[in-house]
C-alpha cells in the first residue's frame, strides 16, 4: 500500500499515453509531446488539492457585467532537475494561470553507487524582503523516480532553502523509490508525490524495469553517449 503522502493517477487517457510512451519506436518529437501530456495531467490531478482559488479583485466582462477575478494561493516555485525535468516544465506553466519563479537543480547518479551529486543549483540565495514573496510551495519536476536518491536529495535541499512544503510532481516511478522520497522531510505534510505510474523492478543499473529508459537521453537524442 503506498503511503498517504504518494499518489499515483489512475487517470484512463494518462495510462493509455504512458502505455505509448514505454515504446522503444516513440521518437524524440513523440517522447517529447507524451512528456508534457502526462505531465499536464498528473499536474492537474495534483494542484487540485494543493492549491485553492482565492478571490483577487473584480474586471468587467465584454458585456460590461461586473464579476469577481479569482487565483490560487498559495504562491509556488517551479523546479525542474536538469535535464529531464526540463521536458515537464511547460505543462506546469501551462497550466498555472499566473507566471511563476523558476529554479533548477542539477543532479546526477554517480554510476557506481548510485548515489546523487549536484552540479547546479540556481536557488536565490537571499530572501527577499516580503514573506509573501518567497514561495510557500516549490514543485519539483523529475520525470523518473527510480532509486529515490536525486528526489530526497532535493527535497532536502528545497527544505532549507526554506519552503514549507515540496509538491514531487513524475511521469514514472518504482515502488522502492517511492517508498524512499515518501520518508523524506520532518513532518508528515512536508512532502506530497504525484505520479503517473509506478513499477515494481529497479535494476543494478537504477533504472526502471520495464521503465521507458532514460527520459533526458530520449528527450535530447544522446542515446548512447
Amino acid at each position: 500500500m503506498a503511503a498517504s503522502n504518494v499518489h499515483i493517477s489512475t487517470h484512463p487517457c494518462l495510462r493509455a499515453k504512458l502505455s505509448q510512451l514505454r515504446s522503444k519506436s516513440a521518437n524524440a518529437r513523440e517522447t517529447k509531446a507524451l512528456i508534457h501530456e502526462v505531465s499536464l495531467i498528473v499536474a492537474v490531478e495534483a494542484l487540485a488539492t494543493e492549491m485553492t482559488s482565492v478571490r483577487s479583485g473584480t474586471d468587467e466582462t465584454p458585456l460590461g457585467a461586473q464579476y469577481t477575478t479569482e487565483t490560487v494561493h498559495p504562491p509556488v516555485a517551479l523546479v525542474p532537475v536538469l535535464r529531464s525535468g526540463l521536458g515537464m516544465l511547460e505543462a506546469l506553466q501551462t497550466l498555472l494561470p499566473d507566471s511563476v519563479p523558476v529554479h533548477h537543480l542539477g543532479l546526477y547518479r554517480e554510476p557506481t553507487t548510485l548515489q546523487p551529486v549536484e552540479y547546479y543549483n540556481n536557488l536565490p540565495y537571499h530572501r527577499p524582503s516580503s514573506a509573501s514573496a518567497h514561495p510557500e510551495i516549490a514543485i519539483l519536476l523529475d520525470p523518473i523516480i527510480a532509486t529515490g536518491g536525486t528526489s530526497v536529495a532535493a527535497i532536502q535541499t528545497l527544505l532549507e532553502w526554506g519552503v514549507k512544503k515540496v509538491v514531487v510532481i513524475a511521469v514514472l516511478a518504482s515502488q522502492g523509490g517511492l517508498e524512499r522520497a515518501s520518508k523524506e522531510g520532518g513532518a508528515a505534510d512536508q512532502v506530497d508525490i504525484w505520479v503517473g505510474g509506478c513499477d515494481e523492478e529497479v535494476t543494478d543499473r537504477g533504472m526502471i524495469r520495464p521503465g521507458m529508459g532514460d527520459v533526458g537521453d530520449r528527450l535530447f537524442l544522446t542515446i548512447g553517449k
